[in-house]
C-alpha cells in the first residue's frame, strides 16, 4: 500500500500518575475530542480468544500457563489517534508484556507496559520502529518511564506523539523519511509471556504461581485515516494549535513528566550506534 502522508499520528492511555503534585496541566484534552468506540465496531479477537472476555464495553484479556491473549483493529490506518483506559494487575507481574509482539519486515509504533516485582513501579516503554525484521536486527528507539499505578483505578505525519492522562510524555517528530514510520500499520493489544527481556533486562520471570495475570480495556478511542483514505484526510488535533506541535503548555508538562520519570532515552545511550539513529 502506497504511504498517505497526513499530519500525526497520536496514543494515548488514561492512568493516573501517583505522585502527589502531578505534572502541570498541558491544557489540552486530545481524548475529549475522540469519542469511545464499541470494541467490535474497531476491533477484533486475534489470539487467545478463550482468553477474553467483552463485557458492557470492557474488555479482559488474560495470560496463564496455556496462553495469552491478543485483538487487533479493524482496518489499517496511515495516521490517527488511538487511545484506551487500562487496568493494570498489581502483584507480582514480572516477565509479562502489554502489547503486541509482530515479527516481520513493518514499521511499529509501541506503547508497552513490562511487568514488575512488589513495591516496585511498572515500567512504561515507548519504541519506534521503522522496516524492522522483527528478528533482532529492528533499530528501537526507546524511552522508558517508571510510573506507579493505582490497581484501584480504571486507566483511563509529521510527529508520533504519546500521551497519558492526555499529557505529553514523549514527541518523536519526522526528521528524515528514512528515520519515521510510513506505512500504515495495525492498532493491537495483548498480554504475552516476555520474560528473556520484560522485567530488568529478564532477571525476573513470569510466575505461574500468580496467574491468571489480567489486564482491562475500557473506552476505546480509534480515529483517523485509514490505508485507504484520500491524501487529503487529517486526523483528530493532539494540540489546540490543530498542529502536530505541542503549545507551550503541553511541552512545559512533557518536559516534566521526562524530568521526574524518564529513566532511559536511546539518545543517551553511549552502548548504542549513534550513526544508526541518525535523529538523535
Amino acid at each position: 500500500m502506497a504511504p498517505i502522508f497526513s499530519s500525526f499520528l497520536a496514543l494515548t492511555l488514561i492512568i493516573p500518575l501517583s505522585n502527589a503534585q502531578g505534572p502541570p496541566s498541558p491544557g489540552f484534552s486530545p481524548s475529549s475530542r475522540v469519542s469511545t468506540v464499541a470494541f467490535n465496531t474497531g476491533f477484533r479477537n486475534l489470539w487467545g480468544p478463550q482468553h477474553q472476555k467483552l463485557d458492557q464495553g470492557s474488555l479482559t484479556i488474560w495470560l496463564d500457563k496455556s496462553s495469552g491473549s491478543g485483538f487487533k483493529s479493524l482496518r489499517p490506518y496511515q495516521s490517527g489517534y488511538f487511545g484506551a483506559a487500562m487496568k493494570l494487575q498489581p502483584g507480582y507481574t514480572a516477565g509479562l508484556s502489554n502489547n503486541e509482539e509482530h515479527p516481520g519486515d513493518h514499521d511499529e509504533i509501541d506503547i508497552e507496559f513490562l511487568g514488575t516485582t512488589p513495591d516496585k513501579p511498572y515500567t512504561l516503554q515507548t519504541n519506534v520502529y521503522i522496516r524492522g525484521s522483527g528478528d533482532g536486527n529492528i533499530i528501537g528507539r526507546e524511552m522508558k518511564f517508571h510510573l506507579w499505578f493505582d490497581p484501584t483505578k480504571d486507566y483511563h505525519n509529521y510527529a508520533i506523539l504519546f500521551f497519558v492522562d492526555d499529557v505529553p510524555i514523549r514527541r518523536y517528530p519526522r526528521k528524515s523519511d528514512a528515520t519515521f514510520p510510513t506505512r500504515p500499520m495495525w492498532v493491537y493489544g495483548s498480554i504475552w509471556d516476555a520474560s528473556s527481556w520484560a522485567t530488568e533486562n529478564g532477571r525476573y520471570k513470569a510466575d505461574y504461581n500468580y496467574q491468571p495475570f489480567v489486564g482491562r480495556y475500557t473506552n476505546f478511542k480509534v480515529s483517523g485515516c485509514t490505508a485507504n483514505s484520500p491524501a487529503s484526510c487529517r486526523p483528530p488535533s493532539a494540540s489546540p494549535s490543530g498542529s502536530s506541535s505541542l503549545s507551550r503548555q503541553q511541552a512545559l508538562a512533557m518536559n516534566w513528566v521526562k524530568k521526574n520519570y524518564l529513566v532511559y532515552d536511546y539518545c543517551h545511550d553511549p552502548k548504542r550506534d549513534h550513526t544508526q539513529i541518525p535523529e538523535c
